[in-house]
């Protein structure tokens, strides 16, 4: 055998040699640490998208829904040309090439670059075929209906959770635990099996609210609050009986699908998280405390002559002066003198008791975030002219709905609801997981509410503060609020910074909706009646028609044409 021969069976017996060591490394003494290394390379674990729960009206009708979007990642090991790659990319983007290039540059495996795109955006991508990039399915959650009732809804941040309103409160029902799955790859990254397919899904959730009231009262209310450039601007319908929210919207507000965009101020559900005080609209618990104490009747009077009263050192005026108004026309008028006169009749202690009573001091419990109580000192903390001022709706802060769910009393027969917005929780079988009854607690007599009802009617009728407010064909009962900001230089009353307000029910005898409207530093005008009453009465006016409710005087109209056919 040559020398050439020999070398060359030499050279193939090591390697044969060496081969056979090597596999007899791999399968004898290390096979678990190479079947492991293979199990991680073939076999991918992947998430299982979750479909957050839809949020539905009381009808039905979708406001918040998902979408199915596709997010982009880079694995920067896999990049092949990392210069190429991000100026491909950045036309698709919106973004630099340094930008990406920098963040695709650490130690990680796994980057994301873009979250939730739609699926025109990945397929152009996808047809670049670049290496080291891949898309994941995602949801994203999207509001059909752009700003309606974007305060009550609510958003979601990138990762589908909720951030606010009705989204955060009952996130945990509208989202489900992700479920992981395997599936097989081929050495280049590509999928071999698809794994499992099945959809997580959260719990729908069903509101109280009526889309198409709720587009009414926003529509108002926007109207009104550019007409008086008011600072801001709050409006809250609610079913008396119930505690139903059928529609609450704030200005400024925002859009539901880019909420970053704006200041965080106009996130806020000024309905439960701003205080006031509410001025002439907080008169009811004064006057349905002495009905129900029998301390005065309709036709009691009381002598405001003087168009001022003094009450522990500081003199308090009428906003006009009267002369001597029955208890009837105290409220009607809504006299300063009157209320502070009748307030001093009842007693501090009696005062405090009424306001706690109707809710104040306390949240209302609505199940929404960010509610506040309120400001509400003890009898053994005021000043010796705080009961005046108290009575009149002075040295008090509350928010629109604690306003709104005092005159449901009056409006229901003399129980004070707790009111809510989601009205039912629906599995995704379409089980029934969780369904809202009324909650209520009385607090002044059947006889009470209804005489203090009549009372309030004649606030809207000639002679009252809010004509105004009067609906066509149907009664309302309500009260003006007109009250003084605190100038935050001065530390006292600004004399040109007010709150104007109307609170009311409607139809006044059989109410379908209770409502308050509240504007903020309006110019031009300052009265509650002039400024909040009309937008309370367009707002009444088009939702009455919308329900369906008949005029109070409809069928004595239907009585006498039958009458006229008759005699016909």
């Amino acid at each position: 055998m040559n020398t050439r021969a020999l070398l060359l069976t030499t050279a193939v017996l090591i390697g044969f040699l060496s081969v056979s060591l090597r596999l007899v490394d791999v399968m004898l003494f290390n096979h678990e640490k190479y079947s492991a290394r293979a199990k991680s390379q073939q076999i991918k674990k992947e998430s299982i998208p979750v479909r957050r729960g839809m949020i539905l009206d009381r009808t039905g009708r979708d406001l918040a829904i998902n979408i199915d979007t596709e997010s982009l990642f880079c694995n920067p090991r896999d990049v092949s040309a990392p210069a190429d790659m991000a100026r491909a990319l950045s036309r698709e983007i919106n973004r630099r090439p340094d930008e990406i290039i920098t963040k695709i540059s650490g130690k990680k495996r796994f980057i994301w670059l873009e979250r939730k795109m739609d699926r025109a955006e990945a397929q152009r991508i996808k047809c670049l075929k670049l290496s080291g990039i891949g898309f994941v399915p995602e949801m994203k959650r999207y509001y059909p209906k752009g700003s309606l009732a974007s305060h009550i809804i609510g958003y979601v941040n990138i990762d589908n959770s909720g951030i606010e309103g009705i989204e955060s409160k009952y996130n945990s029902y509208l989202t489900a635990s992700p479920e992981e799955f395997y599936v097989q790859r081929d050495a280049k990254g590509h999928h071999l099996s698809e794994g499992q397919t099945k959809d997580i899904q959260g719990n729908d959730l069903i509101l109280t609210l009526d889309e198409g009231l709720q587009y009414i009262l926003e529509k108002n209310l926007e109207e009104a609050a550019t007409h008086w450039k008011a600072a801001s601007a709050t409006a809250i319908m609610m079913n008396p009986y119930t505690g139903e929210i059928l529609a609450m919207a704030s200005r400024p507000d925002f859009d539901l699908n880019s909420p970053g965009n704006v200041k965080p101020g106009q996130r806020r559900n000024r309905a439960v998280t701003d205080c006031y005080e509410p001025g002439s609209t907080f008169k009811i618990i004064v006057g349905a405390a002495a009905l129900e104490e029998k301390a005065v009747t309709p036709g009691m009077r009381f002598d405001c002559s003087a168009g001022s009263v003094e009450v522990g050192g500081r003199r308090i005026k009428d906003a006009h002066r009267h002369g001597v108004l029955t208890f009837q026309e105290v409220i009607q008028k809504s006299s300063n003198v009157g209320t502070i006169k009748i307030a001093l009749k009842l007693g501090k202690d009696t005062v405090y008791d009424y306001i706690r009573k109707f809710g104040f001091g306390n949240k209302t419990g609505i199940d929404l975030p960010g509610e506040v109580s309120g400001l509400l000192r003890p009898p053994d903390r005021w000043s010796g002219m705080s009961i005046g001022a108290i009575a009149i709706g002075q040295e008090v802060a509350v928010t629109p709905l604690q306003v709104l769910r005092a005159y449901a009393v009056i409006a229901n027969g003399g129980s004070l609801v707790k009111p809510h917005l989601v009205s039912e929780i629906r599995s995704p079988s379409g089980g029934t997981l969780f369904r809202a009854e009324p909650e209520k607690k009385r607090v002044i007599s059947a006889e009470t509410a209804r005489r203090f009802r009549e009372i309030l009617k004649t606030v809207t009728e000639e002679g009252g503060t809010a004509t105004e407010a009067a609906v066509d064909g149907n009664q309302v009962a309500g009260k003006t609020g007109t009250a003084q900001l605190i100038d935050p230089a001065t530390r006292r009353y600004s004399r040109d910074k007010f709150v104007s307000s109307f609170v009311g029910f409607v139809p006044a005898d059989q109410p379908r909706i209770a409502m308050i409207v509240v504007l903020h530093e309006p110019k031009g005008q300052i009265y509650g009646g002039i400024v909040a009453g009309p937008v309370f009465r367009k707002i009444a006016d088009e939702s009455l028609s919308y329900l369906g409710v008949l005029r109070d005087d409809a069928s004595d109209k239907g009585l006498l044409l039958v009458s006229e056919k008759k005699r016909s």
